[in-house]
C-alpha cells in the first residue's frame, strides 16, 4: 500500500449540505427556515421561554413553594485554638468575657450573624468567659478544663420571620 492510494472507508465523510442551492437541492429557497418572520432571519432564534416581549409565564404565575435556606441559622464559628491565639496576640486578655460583640471588635468578622458558636479544634490555656450561641462538646470540656465558663444564650425569634411550629 502506498501513501497515495489511502482513502477513507465508504460513507465516513458525508457532504456538507448546501442550503439555498437551488430547488433541486431540497434546500433551495427559503434554506429550510419556512417563510418570513424573525426566526427566518439571520439572528433570529430567542431564548427559551421567550414570548415577544409580553410579560412570560414564569412571571405572570405567583411564586409558590417552600424553601428552607431562609430559615437556617449561620452562626460565626471560632475554635477553641484561635481564641488561645487572640489571647497570645493580646486581641482578647484573660479573664475577659468573649461575645460575638468582642469578636467583631478584634476585627475577626463584621457581621454578628445568628450568633457565635465555639469548637474544640486546638488548645486552650487560658481561662476565659465565653458568651456564645452554640458551642460542641468538646469545647465545653476544653474552656472548662482550663477553668473558664462557657453560657449558651438562646437565639430569639426574629419579628418577621415564621416561629417554629411548636410555638405558633
Amino acid at each position: 500500500m502506498k501513501l497515495n492510494q489511502l482513502r477513507d472507508n465508504p460513507g465516513a465523510n458525508k457532504d456538507k449540505i448546501r442550503v439555498g442551492r437551488g430547488i433541486g437541492s431540497g434546500k433551495g429557497k427559503t434554506s429550510g427556515r419556512g417563510v418570513k418572520g424573525q426566526k427566518a432571519r439571520k439572528s433570529g432564534n430567542v431564548r427559551a421561554g421567550f414570548e415577544g416581549g409580553q410579560n412570560p409565564l414564569y412571571r405572570r404565575l405567583p411564586m409558590r413553594g417552600f424553601n428552607n435556606t431562609n430559615f437556617t441559622t449561620t452562626y460565626f464559628v471560632v475554635n477553641t485554638g484561635l481564641l488561645q491565639v487572640l489571647v497570645d496576640q493580646n486581641k482578647l486578655k484573660a479573664g475577659d468575657t468573649v461575645t460575638i460583640e468582642s469578636m467583631i471588635a478584634a476585627g475577626l468578622t463584621k457581621k454578628p450573624l445568628d450568633g457565635l458558636k465555639i469548637l474544640g479544634n486546638g488548645d486552650l490555656t487560658t481561662k476565659l468567659v465565653i458568651t456564645a450561641a452554640a458551642a460542641s462538646a468538646s469545647a465545653i470540656e476544653k474552656v472548662k478544663k482550663a477553668g473558664g465558663s462557657l453560657t449558651i444564650i438562646e437565639k430569639k425569634v426574629q419579628e418577621g420571620k415564621l416561629k417554629p411550629k411548636a410555638e405558633r
